[in-house]
């Protein structure tokens, strides 16, 4: 198979390419090269995809499929427009954040979507649903439902997760701010997590490659409440000291942040207005080939990779030591 990833040297777009490559097939990566080098088997093509002619060099050859992760619209529609003469199909990897409704579990690909983004371009994160939203349809628009497979992924955790969301819990419960041991965490027992492994995704999206799968999916890993995900982080870390729970209203008052990003939990979201953010019907992709490693196994791996950095390194979501001690401080007191 002759394979473009757009992109290709990042987090996802790295294990696709990777996946593809040593499954033998001709893989090629069109990026800027600031995330790093293609890997070792991959043709590199240097590219600023917001550049009017970006995509020239490539749409030079012929490509069974190609793979894209972008969320900016201009980038999806140039790209479209560039290579689907060239092209057999276009797998896009779009987002779960694209649905209008956070609050119903169970939904499927066939719920309500957010309004399209207006415009090329993404300004801030505020808008990534609709902009995704945007490049799904220019990506429908110029390769046809019979020709494209969209992929709405839910949150993608496992080694190398540059955003900290999976890798958080494990770490602080191996290594807990407090001197008794003592890990501050989010109550709240209905709130589901669905995380799934970026080498099991990446895999996914390979094969509906090789088997030119086209349609929408929920691509999603196993709905796990979001307590027993956390039990699972303790286990995989080994720890045996005391966990406290916080109310979500207690967390709020005292500036804890849901989700990711400075003085966060990550994981924990607001119930119920987010009760079916990460409890999406997945059954459509799993009939379509998809399977997952077990969660425990994505924590383990991603604590290890954790532990051979600097887990000491400014984050992008979770607790300071310093925070959380403060935090547990003030929770014993109230």
């Amino acid at each position: 198979m002759r394979l473009l990833v757009l992109g290709g040297t990042a987090w996802l777009g790295r294990h696709v390419a990777t996946t593809a490559v040593e499954r033998g097939h001709r893989v090629s990566c069109l990026a800027r090269g600031e995330s790093g080098a293609a890997p070792p088997g991959a043709v590199f093509t240097r590219a600023d995809r917001d550049g009017a002619d970006a995509y020239r060099e490539v749409a030079r050859g012929e490509w069974d499929v190609v793979i894209d992760v972008s969320r900016q619209p201009g980038q999806v529609r140039r790209a479209v427009t560039a290579l689907a003469d060239c092209s057999g199909s276009f797998v896009f990897v779009s987002s779960a954040n694209v649905y209008a409704d956070y609050a119903t579990p169970g939904a499927d690909e066939n719920a309500a979507l957010l309004p399209a983004l207006e415009g090329d371009v993404m300004a801030s994160m505020d808008t990534y649903g609709q902009a995704k939203v945007r490049c799904e349809r220019h990506v429908l628009a110029g390769f046809g439902a019979d020709r494209c497979l969209i992929a709405r992924v839910g949150l993608i955790g496992g080694p190398g997760d540059p955003f900290d969301r999976t890798g958080y819990w494990p770490v602080r419960f191996r290594r807990p701010a407090a001197d008794d041991g003592s890990v501050l965490v989010p109550d709240v027992p209905s709130l589901a997590t669905q995380v799934i492994d970026v080498r099991d995704l990446a895999g996914w999206l390979v094969d509906t490659g090789e088997r030119r799968l086209n349609g929408v999916f929920n691509v999603l890993g196993e709905t796990t409440p979001l307590p027993a995900h956390l039990a699972q982080a303790r286990e995989v870390a080994g720890h045996t000291g005391p966990v406290v729970a916080a109310s979500q209203d207690w967390l709020i008052a005292h500036d804890v942040q849901p989700w990711m990003g400075e003085r966060s939990l990550p994981l924990w979201l607001p119930m119920p207005e987010y009760a079916g953010f990460s409890s999406r019907d997945g059954s459509a992709a799993r009939a379509a080939g998809l399977t997952t490693r077990s969660l425990a196994e994505t924590l383990a791996d991603t604590l290890a990779w954790e532990l051979g950095r600097d887990v000491s390194r400014p984050r992008n979501a979770g607790l300071s030591d310093d925070d959380e001690r403060h935090l547990l401080e003030a929770l014993a007191a109230s």
